[in-house]
């Protein structure tokens, strides 16, 4: 009977139906809904043709390139200084016109002498460079006519994945010939570069080793 167990456990483990593969988020984007046809009508909503059309991207669902040339700079620096003296002496106190002593010595005089001095020094540096062409979907047109894109570029590696993504505002008048725009002619722009796996973990520090760099280590 007890072998009989877990050789019942294993069988209908087995038995279990297979997980659906998840969808993958990158390949799924905002599509246009087609305007209802319009019975009797020679000309229908959606699909005209224009001549004169500029061929740049203006529709949901068209691409665009953008070219990505993020440079950033960032210094900072902190410097504090305090200090602190205070010094009080009060005089002892007297019984019948004497000091009050002992062997001559007197023992309620009261001297108290404290100092305080802090001093604290701090300095920071950054600088970023991302370079590079990513692939974005427009998902929306407002009503001014500026689109609004999304893209993300996924790189699988031997040990995790990486990952670039971007989101932000871009004008047609900005689109070159080709459908392409530099990164920093995106409105409110979002441009995030990361990555999942044995490298990204490697990189990150401990959570024992980020409570002593937080403002809540002791020391």
């Amino acid at each position: 009977m007890r072998i009989m167990l877990p050789l019942l456990v294993c069988t209908l483990a087995a038995c279990q139906a297979s997980r659906p593969a998840k969808p993958d988020d990158a390949l799924a984007w905002t599509q246009e809904v087609p305007p209802p046809a319009t019975n009797g009508a020679i000309y229908q909503a959606g699909r005209e043709v224009v001549l004169a059309e500029n061929p740049v991207a203006h529709h949901v669902g068209d691409i665009v390139t953008i070219i990505l040339n993020e440079q950033t700079a960032a210094q900072k620096s902190a410097t504090t200084t305090t200090s602190k003296d205070t010094t009080i002496a009060m005089p002892g106190p007297t019984l019948l016109g004497r000091p009050v002593t002992v062997n001559g010595t007197p023992i309620l005089l009261n001297n108290m002498d404290n100092s305080t001095k802090f001093a604290g020094q701090g300095a920071s540096a950054q600088s970023n460079s991302l370079t590079g062409h990513l692939t974005a979907t427009v998902l929306k047109v407002l009503p001014n006519g500026n689109l609004v894109i999304a893209g993300e570029k996924q790189i699988g590696l031997n040990q995790g994945k990486e990952f670039v993504r971007i989101t932000g505002v871009i004008r047609p008048l900005d689109l070159s010939a080709d459908d392409s725009i530099p990164s920093w002619r995106v409105a409110s722009a979002h441009i995030a570069y990361s990555g999942k796996g044995a490298i990204a973990d490697a990189n990150a520090q401990g959570w024992l080793s980020r409570f002593f760099n937080s403002p809540w280590a002791p020391f």
